[in-house]
């Protein structure tokens, strides 16, 4: 058994550190340490609401998070109920007789300050001064002054308003967990003679391994498909409205569900590794990262508890009235402010999962929202990328089935789309290749093999020349309109094979959304000779393109860009990745399955649909108009209700109130965020409006 120990500090996602460091172990046999240290600035533990997330991509058990919550609120209906019950025996003995009421009322506080005190005696122990000292001494100095009414109405409303904080600061586990349900335990494992299956745990599942899911069922792992035909629910990834038509040779993913066909598949990842288990990784990844307003609030938080008691004293001073020093309190108590950009950023990158976009990091959300600049790859990205050969163009007495054989046999190995595009034509032809060795591939250029003991290269006519290689002059008018690559034998070109490629049906419309978002710069950069890009860029109408750019030149293009504004890269994570780090936010297109491009991009697209794009601004856009106004809304109920308990015009009864009152209020602000963007989710003939 494998053990793992993680000791580190993580940040819940209202943007605040916690130490980790408890002890569970998962389904998968792994043992995991994490040591739960929780404290946020705005003082309320922020529990996770499942046991753990075990790192191989599978739950533990535990649930201590639930537990804690469930503990809280059965704290609150009791002690509320107790509460209330003292009102009633008020009413119901009037007068002197009085004794019963207090009583109800004194055990009602009690219970309902009890986790607070709890948490505030915790906090002190470990030498941090949160908010919930705050909160605490507010309801001690009303059981001082043998208020027990209002002792227990402020923390009947304090711990309603933690148990809101507390629910919606897990929003990133409950996303796993949603996550977690769809892979299933089990798995239908296929023996070596084909037809006797065993159903075993998915943990036990290797690469190699061949398992059969049957209509309706989800995949367990990563899969090829080896026989049998299916549709293909990929919507938990991708976010695609219909279902994908799959047959033999095509990838499936864990999560995803099988609809019609029952197929035979063997596994080609597991665990972490699945393009699901990625998915959960930056989900955590975007749960523990904070954006540069909460990296402030986190600055300060050590200074607001000190500064509302020294105001707590003094107005004690002025007024001796405890009264306002218990109001001030508790109205000062600043989870308003705290929520304000995480229950934001939670509800946003709730609603950018769900149309297949992954953010990493929240702080690249807020930079979505700064971008002028976009540039855009063109092969994968603003066409297809499905090429397809157009021409063989033999030269001398080369035939065309040499030329392509010869192509066909050194590009064997190779996945770049020109390789797949000759491939493809290889098996229509029925052509038989020659094995190849020494295959080497110059990224952006061409690649190099050994063939019957001669060296032959597929590449583009600049590589050609500079490998010592002489390209005759006339293939280049020629090829126009085309993408061409060039194949050489023994140091001579025998020819040249053309391709094309199809622009995506949306890419006009993208282009369009982006500068109605105000995007001011849009380019084009490839690796495609001149005519080819100069086509796509008409069409489009690009800004500024560049051709037969390698990766380096890439490079050089986006930093010049940078220069003068805020740049994102678009790309296919693949051919791309230096491009995509070189931008301040890398976006790339159609990262399912691939680990390329989940590593290289601040944001994955798990599909090909460029209306993301540009969904992807207005969604920033609008999480940052939404955090301004709950930092606004939280600040004034904050300040507003600080300077109002001073001067005495609010009662620590009707603190409590605008203070879960305040709560509430953001959350639901923020929650408008989540419903951004299903117009996407649904195939019409028109492009959405921002």
């Amino acid at each position: 058994m494998a053990e793992n120990e993680n000791k580190k500090e993580q940040t819940c996602c209202c943007g605040h550190e916690h130490g980790h460091d408890h002890e569970h172990s998962c389904s998968c046999g792994h043992n995991h340490e994490h040591k739960h240290e929780n404290g946020c600035s705005c003082g309320h533990d922020h529990e996770h609401e499942q046991g753990g997330y075990c790192p191989c991509g599978h739950d533990a058990p535990g649930g201590v998070g639930h537990d804690r919550t469930m503990g809280r609120i059965i704290f609150a209906l009791v002690g509320g109920l107790l509460t209330l019950n003292s009102f009633v025996l008020e009413w119901i003995f009037p007068g002197e007789r009085q004794f019963a009421a207090s009583l109800c009322a004194l055990f009602g506080a009690f219970i309902l300050a009890f986790p607070i005190i709890v948490t505030a005696v915790k906090d002190l122990i470990n030498g941090k001064v949160y908010m919930n000292e705050l909160v605490a001494l507010a309801i001690l100095a009303a059981l001082a002054s043998a208020d027990f009414q209002t002792a227990g109405i402020i923390a009947f409303f304090l711990l309603i308003t933690i148990i809101i904080e507390t629910r919606t600061a897990s929003g990133a586990q409950r996303s796993i967990e949603e996550l977690i349900k769809l892979t299933p335990n089990t798995a239908h494992k296929v023996g070596e003679d084909g037809s006797s299956e065993t159903e075993v745990q998915v943990t036990d599942l290797a690469i190699g391994d061949r398992i059969r899911v049957r209509p309706g069922e989800n995949f367990p792992v990563d899969a090829r498909i080896i026989s049998g035909e299916s549709t293909v629910n990929q919507a938990s990834i991708t976010g695609e409205s219909l279902p994908v038509e799959k047959g033999a040779g095509d990838d499936v993913f864990a999560g995803t569900q099988n609809l019609t066909g029952l197929v035979d598949l063997e596994v080609t990842k597991v665990g972490e590794d699945t393009t699901l288990g990625k998915v959960k990784d930056m989900i955590m990844q975007a749960e523990a990262s904070r954006t540069p307003v909460v990296r402030i609030i986190d600055r300060y938080a050590g200074y607001y508890t000190p500064t509302v008691l020294m105001l707590a004293c003094i107005t004690w001073w002025f007024t001796e009235d405890i009264s306002r020093v218990i109001t001030l309190m508790v109205i000062a108590c600043p989870c308003a402010v705290v929520l304000a950009t995480p229950t934001a950023v939670v509800a946003a990158v709730a609603a950018a999962a769900r149309l297949g976009i992954f953010i990493k990091n929240v702080s690249h959300l807020e930079l979505a929202s700064k971008i002028t600049s976009f540039v855009f790859d063109k092969t994968g990205t603003l066409t297809d990328g499905l090429l397809s050969v157009v021409k063989l163009n033999p030269f001398g007495e080369v035939s065309s089935a040499e030329l392509l054989k010869v192509a066909g046999s050194a590009e064997r190995f190779s996945n770049h789309p020109t390789a797949v595009a000759i491939q493809k034509l290889v098996a229509e032809a029925g052509l038989e290749l020659d094995s190849a060795v020494d295959f080497q591939e110059a990224p952006g250029k061409g690649v190099s093999a050994t063939i019957n003991g001669a060296p032959c290269l597929i590449g583009r006519a600049n590589w050609m020349k500079d490998m010592g290689i002489a390209v005759p002059e006339q293939a280049a008018g020629e090829s126009e309109g085309m993408s061409v690559v060039f194949v050489a034998r023994a140091g001579v070109v025998l020819g040249w094979i053309g391709f094309k490629d199809k622009l995506r049906r949306e890419a006009p419309a993208m282009i369009d959304d982006l500068r109605h978002l105000g995007v001011r710069f849009c380019a084009m950069v490839t690796g495609d000779r001149q005519s080819v890009a100069e086509t796509v860029a008409a069409q489009l109408q690009i800004d500024e393109f560049r051709s037969e750019c390698l990766p380096e030149g890439k490079v050089e293009f986006v930093e010049n860009v940078k220069k003068s504004s805020r740049v994102a890269v678009v790309g296919d994570g693949v051919n791309d990745a230096p491009a995509l780090a070189a931008g301040d936010l890398g976006i790339a297109m159609g990262a399912i399955g691939s680990d390329v491009a989940i590593n290289s991009a601040s944001i994955a697209l798990m599909t090909n649909d460029l209306r993301r794009i540009p969904m992807l601004v207005y969604l920033s856009r609008k999480s940052r108009m939404i955090i301004n106004q709950n930092l606004v809304l939280g600040m004034l109920f904050v300040f507003g209700g600080m300077i109002l308990s001073i001067f005495g015009w609010m009662n620590p009864i009707m603190a409590a109130v605008v203070h879960a009152g305040s709560t509430i209020v953001i959350v639901f602000n923020s929650a408008r965020l989540v419903r951004t963007g299903e117009e996407l989710t649904v195939e019409t003939d028109g492009e959405p409006e921002y």
